[in-house]
């Protein structure tokens, strides 16, 4: 079996560090990566740290990933060796439950498994993400990317990018409606750029000042400092949709007062804690809605590449080297990137 290299965490408590493993060769219908990018996902924190529970270690993070094909199984016949690829937030699913069937693989109602701290069907353990020099992932669930675009900004579009497309996809955002997005970072700023390319009138919800400019240059054409009680009255029952991808529990109430009758918020921030229950009544007066999203099915993440491609939208990325990804998870906590890192995996060597 292929010897693979990456970085992992040991235990809760303890800092990534270098690591070698095994990928398994190639099934018929696999198609071996070797990953050129990786993104950085707040969801690898919490799952380093055990912040959710269940995490098994080692653990090696990484689930926005952009490579070249290696190898190919017999069988496999949507890709080729060279070709540009990326893998996303699961490597697996049943395949025959209701959801699978229809296309949401991410709802499997078997458990779909993740690129890393899911069930390995193959070697046993778990799996092991991107945070490496290759995988090996199953053809269906490996996704075409279009070298138009900078390969380091696609990335995050596996996980930032399908996590907030899926939702405006699913709620219809269009010309002619308002959107209010709560929150710029990681996945906020990518929020904005495809609510705008999709058409709708874009509004911001920040508690830096400072970011007025960017969320403007992202695509906003609105910015509101969602600390400042007259700025967020002025949007009271004005918004179709808004999508909250804060990761921090907060007050949803203050949010849920400006969408409009038959208006939906969609949460796809997880915060390590709950957020404050909302008032029933904030909803019952306008029919609003309270919902959530979990990243997209396989099919619809390769609509959003090429979607992506077609607008040419990628995300704003730090890259680092692999040696730098502590610091980088400590400067995550403190929101310190715009708008996320990316881990160049020709820094990654053997020790």
């Amino acid at each position: 079996m292929p010897q693979a290299i990456g970085y992992a965490a040991q235990a809760a408590d303890k800092d990534l560090e270098y690591f070698e493993f095994e990928r398994r060769d190639p099934t018929a219908e696999d198609v071996e990566i070797e990953i050129a990018y990786c993104g950085v996902c707040h969801s690898d924190l919490h799952q380093a740290r055990n912040e959710w529970g269940g995490t098994v270690f080692p653990c090696v993070p990484g689930h926005e990933i952009v490579g070249k094909v290696t190898r190919v199984g017999d069988k496999v016949s949507k890709f080729k060796v060279g070709d540009t690829v990326g893998v996303g937030c699961m490597v697996d699913a049943c395949g025959h439950c209701h959801s699978c069937d229809e296309g949401h693989e991410q709802y499997c109602e078997n458990g779909f498994v993740g690129t890393y701290n899911g069930e390995d069907k193959h070697l046993g353990g778990v799996t092991f993400g991107g945070y490496s020099n290759r995988i090996t992932v199953k053809e269906s669930f490996v996704l075409s990317v279009s070298e138009g675009l900078d390969l380091a900004g696609v990335a995050p579009l596996l996980c930032a990018g399908i996590t907030t497309y899926s939702p405006l996809r699913h709620w219809g955002v269009t010309k002619g409606h308002k959107v209010g997005v709560v929150g710029l970072g990681g996945l906020g700023h990518m929020a904005v750029k495809l609510a705008a390319a999709m058409g709708a009138e874009v509004v911001l919800f920040t508690t830096s000042p400072g970011k007025v400019e960017d969320g403007k240059r992202l695509g906003a054409d609105h910015v509101v400092i969602s600390k400042d009680e007259e700025q967020m009255k002025a949007w009271t029952n004005q918004l179709d949709f808004i999508l909250n991808t804060v990761a921090a529990p907060h007050d949803l109430d203050a949010y849920l007062s400006l969408l409009r009758l038959n208006g939906t918020m969609c949460l796809v921030g997880v915060p390590a804690e709950h957020h404050p229950s909302p008032a029933v009544f904030n909803l019952i007066a306008k029919r609003r809605s309270l919902a959530g999203s979990l990243i997209g099915g396989i099919a619809e993440t390769q609509e959003m590449l090429d979607f992506c491609a077609e607008h040419g939208i990628t995300s704003d990325i730090e890259m680092i080297a692999m040696d730098d990804i502590n610091e980088a998870y400590e400067r995550m906590l403190k929101s310190d990137v715009k708008y996320r890192f990316v881990i160049d995996m020709a820094t990654l060597k053997q020790k």
